[in-house]
């Protein structure tokens, strides 16, 4: 799962947060999981984010046992499917009826 955030402020590095909650796995299997998404980040995802945003990256028990080539390559498609969207501020809604 992936939030962003347009923080209005494009001379400013992006940001990124990751969160794995407890019914995940345990702390060593979240650490894990923290450190891949990390890594994805760092090598390549980071490229398809935009200045002045912030991302959170929620992880799932699934990131443990995918390919780091599938993991990386999710997360820049997903990063990239929201460059379109409009950064939302957390708890309001954007404006549609359902």
């Amino acid at each position: 799962m992936l939030e962003v955030l347009d923080r209005k402020a494009p001379d400013e590095a992006p940001r990124a947060g990751f969160t794995v909650t407890k019914k995940q796995g345990n702390a060593v299997e979240r650490n894990r999981m923290r450190r891949r998404m990390k890594e994805a980040v760092r090598l390549s995802a980071q490229f398809a984010m935009q200045p002045g945003h912030d991302y959170v990256i929620v992880a799932h028990r699934e990131a443990l046992g995918a390919p780091f080539d599938e993991l990386t390559n999710a997360l820049v498609t997903r990063i990239a499917s929201r460059q379109n969207s409009k950064g939302r501020t957390p708890g309001k809604s954007d404006g549609k009826k359902p």
